[in-house]
């Protein structure tokens, strides 16, 4: 006998970064591990979210009717027109080009409903009320930033307006470019879950900003590593127990430096040109303090 699954109470945004052509997904729940049900992305190709009484075919399904060339509209009204159980179901598709569809079957929780923009999609079903949607399209629309940080805005907006009417339990986001994933290996250049929090949204922006530590190299974070940044870092070093000295040669400082950054995972930000990451740097202070 198959077993019942609730309804995934939800509030999403899908969009594509016009700028970078990156696609994402963001989604909060009052329902656990939403990030394994709700998001879909494909770099070059699209974007779907599937929920309420989720159908999770509507993702690769649709995917794959993006990637053939059909547009956002089209590929989310042949999802829905072959599906029997097409009243509990709600989507948000973005497809490459940028164009955006949101569907709400008429047998969802109310209250539920969607909103369409430029190069993007909110959707959500038991809901405070339409002010979350609308609240989600209007953070998303005036955010500055990457597109994570803008993504997480929607999100943060919506919850501000009320959020799901059943409360918080779980967060993702996921967001896709060619080459984006580890090593280069796959597209997923962003995908962090937060699978039951009391907060799952603020949960979700810590570990994007982990992620930006981690793995998002940027020139713009340099500083130069002048003889008094190293004298900082020699000071900062010596009260973490990495240097004896904080006098010490820069062969010391250097060596101290690389060993303290393989134990924090922060390797990949060393520099051997004069410089030193800022985001290294915010770090060591924050291990000193």
């Amino acid at each position: 006998m198959p077993v019942k699954t609730p309804a995934v109470s939800t509030f999403s945004i899908v969009a594509r970064d016009m700028q970078t052509g990156d696609l994402g997904v963001a989604v909060q729940s009052k329902f656990l591990a939403v990030g394994a049900v709700v998001p879909w992305a494909r770099a070059n190709v699209g974007a779907v979210a599937t929920q309420a009484h989720a159908n999770v075919a509507y993702g690769p399904d649709g995917l794959l009717l993006l990637e053939d060339g059909v547009p956002a509209q089209e590929a989310l009204n042949q999802l829905v027109n072959a599906d029997e159980g097409r009243g509990a179901r709600q989507a948000g598709i973005v497809d490459a080009q940028g164009r955006a569809a949101s569907f709400t079957g008429p047998d969802c929780s109310d209250w539920a409903g969607g909103y369409v923009g430029e190069a993007f999609c909110c959707q959500g079903n038991i809901l405070a009320g339409p002010e979350v949607v609308s609240g989600m399209a209007e953070g998303y629309s005036t955010a500055t930033g990457s597109f994570a940080h803008r993504l997480l805005t929607s999100l943060e907006a919506g919850q501000a307006a009320g959020g799901d009417s059943r409360g918080q339990q779980s967060a993702a986001i996921l967001i896709v470019r060619e080459g984006g994933g580890y090593s280069g290996g796959n597209d997923r250049w962003i995908d962090l879950r937060v699978d039951d929090h009391p907060s799952p949204i603020e949960e979700l922006r810590r570990l994007v900003m982990l992620h930006r530590v981690y793995f998002d190299l940027d020139d713009a974070d340099l500083e130069p590593l002048d003889d008094g940044m190293l004298a900082v870092v020699a000071s900062h070093l010596t009260t973490i127990g990495y240097l004896d000295n904080p006098g010490a040669e820069r062969s010391e400082v250097d060596s101290a430096l690389a060993r303290w950054a393989g134990r924090e995972n922060l390797e990949e930000r060393l520099r051997d040109d004069n410089q030193i990451d800022s985001v290294v740097l915010q770090m060591l202070v924050a291990a000193a303090r």
